[in-house]
């Protein structure tokens, strides 16, 4: 599937999370890099994948004027949906010790949307993990905030960093997901993307 998939189609990534784009070398995929930058806005109304779903559609939009016909351009976005409210990335380090507070010792969700558009046409597919933290007292928060800055991740943390190896006491679904690319998916639409044409 690989070489056909490669040999046929040219894959664009369009994030500059170096996570999404050590998956997809993972993944063994032959694809190129471009960013463009875009205003992670949403209506408020929308809840749960319907933000990150938004999100990942929004951010493809800048460039689906210059697509050719065999490329497949991959967005993404993941959201950290806890108590009805979606914690996106913290401005600063207290925001970040807020939210960390806010999930300590409780169940939250996170969510990945990936969109794959053509020149001609659109897939949305999202994958939804359910992480449990155990509770954290104000130091332990504090020196994972301070020692790791994670002002770049949703949620505010790293599954991958030290919160992720000491205060992480479950995961219902895919780990990959919470480090933000449900790869199992992006395989799968890949394996179909004759479908996409």
């Amino acid at each position: 599937m690989l070489d056909t998939l490669s040999s046929t189609y040219h894959i664009i990534l369009a994030s500059g999370s170096p996570r999404r784009q050590q998956f997809f070398k993972d993944l063994g995929l032959d694809f190129e890099i471009r960013l463009k930058s875009v205003d992670e806005i949403y209506p408020e109304q929308l809840q749960h994948h319907e933000i990150s779903d938004y999100l990942a559609k929004l951010k493809a939009s800048v460039f689906k004027e210059e697509l050719k016909d065999n490329e497949v351009l991959v967005t993404s976005d993941t959201v950290v949906w806890h108590e009805n409210t979606s914690l996106a990335k913290p401005q600063d380090a207290q925001e970040a010790f807020d939210m960390i507070n806010l999930m300590s010792g409780k169940t939250h969700e996170v969510i990945t949307s990936v969109c794959f558009t053509t020149a001609t046409s659109q897939k949305v597919v999202y994958e939804v993990t359910k992480v449990t933290f155990e509770t954290m007292t104000d130091d332990e928060i504090w020196y994972y905030v301070n020692n790791f800055k994670p002002f770049d991740k949703a949620g505010a943390y790293g599954i991958q960093e030290w919160i992720g190896y000491t205060k992480v006491s479950r995961i219902e679904g895919s780990y990959a997901n919470v480090v933000g690319l449900p790869t199992h998916l992006v395989y799968k639409v890949l394996s179909e993307i004759e479908t996409l044409f």
